[in-house]
């Protein structure tokens, strides 16, 4: 069974850094095979026998801890939920919307859509979110340099796991989801 597991944090402005060849020869280690890895910001393809994606997530921040001495959570999605992601963006109906501000919020949780008021939306204005189980969608009025709405305030308000990827990776994780 092949795991997509999206990796929050690494090789952000210098923290947390794992070269991704060293990160694949970690995980190969423990068994997982055909480890792929898409740019360096922590997006991970593994084939494992292992059904569960919270015991592969485990087993992968486990290691990472073990081997690299980062406490990194790990987010663990199926194609299934991947094609949906991208069938799915609300903001996608929009006239002239400009993919370069969208983005999701992958979540360790399904979230209930009532759940939006937790993130206190007059705080994150001009940002629009729209949730939809364990996703997030996202779009930033400006960047996501200049927001409020980041992983950590995501976490906060919602207590889950986050991490956030851009529409142009996520398009591209599906491509990979294809040939994996």
């Amino acid at each position: 069974m092949v795991h997509l597991c999206l990796l929050r944090g690494i090789n952000v402005s210098g923290h947390n850094m794992i070269k991704m060849e060293m990160l694949k020869s970690a995980l190969e280690g423990i068994g997982f095979t055909n480890v792929v890895t898409y740019i360096q910001s922590g997006n991970v393809f593994v084939s494992t026998p292992e059904e569960s994606p919270s015991k592969v997530g485990f087993l992968i921040k486990q290691e990472i801890y073990k081997t690299f001495g980062h406490d990194v959570p790990v987010v663990v999605i199926g194609k299934v939920d991947l094609e949906t992601c991208l069938l799915s963006n609300p903001f996608l109906k929009e006239k002239e919307v400009d993919t370069k501000k969208l983005y999701v919020s992958f979540v360790s949780m399904a979230l209930k859509s009532d759940r939006i008021h937790d993130l206190k939306i007059s705080n994150i204005k001009p940002d629009e979110v729209h949730i939809d189980g364990s996703r997030i969608y996202i779009k930033y009025a400006f960047s996501p340099a200049k927001t409020r709405l980041d992983n950590n305030y995501i976490e906060k308000k919602l207590n889950v796991v986050s991490t956030i990827r851009n529409w142009n990776t996520v398009n591209k994780l599906l491509e990979l989801y294809e040939t994996n």
